[in-house]
């Protein structure tokens, strides 16, 4: 864990007092580097990525408390209404806010199509399946999701379908996945909260699947799902009918994340950053349980301590700030998503 320190502009402040040094404590070493990479960019024009991803960061202004948390307070007991991970010492942006709502589809659509980048990355695709969906914020009962048939490493924001509450795809020119339908329709209507929902057969995810248990607490981040998963047990086959998908949308109840034995994983978020983030990390939390167990007995986190944890590694805010610098490097990476 290492300390950062960031040198920036503020707004509406004397000249003299251009600049300020404010401190994010307790970062780990990929998140610092990417903040750090970030943050010390000096102007708007050399630091579109992180514009893109931190709407505050504009021109070097960046939204901070004016005073660092005494170490006193970063272990107190959260106050009522401010997030945990703020309590204990851990400054995190604002999720955007937008204008208008073409402004916030255009967001959703960008970022859906950043994370289908990032799961090709990572080797979630297995053939044609697999869907990540984004509700749409004017039609509600409509939600965009990737065209069947296409690589996920393929997609971009032009060729994304929005399909309605019927099954029918309304905007876009490629076939729809059933199975997209089947399952992520009943999610998104089970839980108005909901923005996003992820489902791939990844590798690790898959094979966890089979065992038909749920995750263990035995690594910090996979606290974010201690009771706050579960197993759905009832694998019938391929799901076509939307009968299976209300099925999963019921044992998914007010959680996070769903293991589908035989199947494989399927999170939820209230931004596509926040699913597309629980999946990436219960996909790495699967991998570390089969690697340890394979090794001997992992030794299991305390109740009170996996509880105390996931309050500030599983909050809602928590998945999308994780996010976050997955979302700048696929941007550098791979500009043409935004097409």
């Amino acid at each position: 864990m290492r300390d950062l320190n960031i040198s920036v502009g503020w707004q509406n402040v004397p000249e003299e007092t251009h600049t300020q040094t404010k401190r994010i404590f307790s970062l780990d070493d990929e998140l610092f580097q990417a903040l750090e990479t970030s943050f010390l960019i000096p102007d708007g024009s050399s630091g579109g990525h992180l514009a893109k991803a931190f709407p505050q960061f504009q021109s070097g202004v960046l939204d901070l408390p004016q005073q660092a948390p005494s170490q006193e307070a970063s272990m107190a007991t959260p106050a009522e209404g401010r997030p945990a991970a703020q309590s204990a010492g851990i400054v995190m942006p604002k999720l955007p806010t937008f204008a208008t709502v073409e402004e916030e589809r255009r967001h959703r659509k960008e970022r859906l199509a950043g994370a289908f980048r990032l799961f090709s990355r990572m080797g979630f695709d297995e053939g044609v399946t697999g869907h990540i969906t984004a509700r749409d914020p004017e039609l509600t009962d409509h939600f965009w999701v990737n065209p069947f048939g296409v690589h996920y490493s393929q997609i971009r924001v032009s060729n994304l379908l929005l399909v309605n509450h019927k099954g029918e795809v309304v905007e876009g020119r490629y076939p729809l996945n059933g199975a997209a339908f089947a399952i992520h329709s009943q999610v998104h209507r089970a839980r108005p909260e909901v923005i996003a929902a992820a489902h791939a057969h990844s590798l690790y995810g898959k094979t966890w699947s089979s065992l038909g248990r749920t995750l263990d607490p035995i690594t910090q981040d996979v606290c974010a799902f201690f009771e706050d998963h579960v197993v759905f047990d009832d694998f019938s086959g391929v799901v076509y009918e939307t009968s299976e998908g209300e099925r999963i949308a019921k044992a998914l109840g007010n959680h996070k994340a769903a293991i589908l034995r035989n199947h494989g994983l399927l999170t939820v978020g209230r931004t596509v950053d926040e699913a597309a983030w629980w999946f990436i990390t219960m996909e790495r939390s699967c991998q570390a349980q089969l690697m340890a167990e394979a090794a001997g007995k992992p030794v299991p986190i305390h109740r009170e301590t996996a509880l105390a944890t996931r309050q500030v590694v599983g909050t809602p805010e928590a998945g999308w700030f994780q996010f976050q610098p997955l979302w700048q490097r696929i941007c550098k990476e791979q500009p043409d998503l935004f097409e």
